[in-house]
């Protein structure tokens, strides 16, 4: 009896810390590591996803009542334990606060291989838009992969296992060849993953869901990794340009 009580007040203890599933997942390291301060006016499409009043994952607004994060951030959550913090260069201060009312998980999303790992968010309200918060656009349809420079923001870790900053950070990277990062991965790199790095500079643990930006839209979500700015193995991210994830972002904004 001991053991079981023991057992479900660890539980308990864990679900309030960490409130994502985790045991399953690949390495989520997802989180800014080697990059500079900046503000929400320059990226104003970022936003907080928290739990309760706590930050959790990054997101982006791509909607008047829509944000897109990542499925690993959302799955096994009630709607009712999530907030949305927007137009606040801080994390867990300022800003205004928007509930969640629907949780649209990929319907294929594998918890195991970070597949189809994206998430759509929709709010009870629209968002207030304004010079710190703003919609971004989703990638041009079908467009050429390969060299392209983007940028990731967020509120994680600056380290590995390191504390988190309070003020927005963003970093720089660049594509990885697809070919390159399947092999770095042991082939674990499906269609709907994109691979970027910059050696010394990633995003890792507490800027999943976070957006991935390049030419002014969004072309990825930040999903998973080995290690957090290791030069061996790029940022993975999910590929919002591929058929299956974009028809569920775009099918639900036509619904809404």
């Amino acid at each position: 009896m001991l053991k079981i009580v023991l057992v479900a007040t660890i539980a308990a203890l864990v679900a309030e810390a960490s409130p994502m599933p985790r045991l399953q997942l690949p390495q989520l390291d997802g989180r800014i590591v080697g990059g500079v301060d900046t503000t929400i006016e320059s990226y104003p499409h970022q936003v907080s996803v928290m739990y309760f009043d706590r930050h959790i994952c990054g997101g982006s607004i791509i909607a008047h009542n829509l944000i897109l994060t990542a499925a690993h951030c959302t799955r096994g959550q009630e709607y009712y334990f999530l907030n949305i913090r927007y137009g606040s260069s801080l994390k867990n201060e300022g800003g205004q606060i928007v509930a969640v009312s629907e949780i649209n998980d990929h319907p294929s999303y594998d918890p195991t291989t970070q597949d189809y790992d994206i998430s759509v968010l929709k709010v009870e309200k629209d968002f207030e838009l304004s010079p710190k918060a703003q919609i971004i656009g989703l990638v041009s349809p079908n467009t050429q992969e390969g060299d392209r420079h983007a940028f990731v923001s967020g509120w994680g870790a600056l380290y590995s296992g390191g504390p988190s900053p309070t003020q927005l950070q963003v970093v720089e990277v660049k594509e990885e060849a697809r070919v390159a990062c399947s092999k770095a991965y042991g082939n674990k790199i499906t269609d709907r993953m994109i691979c970027f790095k910059n050696p010394g500079q990633d995003a890792c643990q507490g800027d999943s869901g976070g957006p991935l930006v390049s030419g002014g839209a969004q072309v990825g979500v930040v999903s998973w990794g080995w290690g957090c700015a290791n030069a061996r193995f790029p940022g993975v991210y999910s590929h919002v340009d591929h058929a299956s994830l974009r028809n569920h972002i775009v099918g639900i904004m036509n619904r809404k």
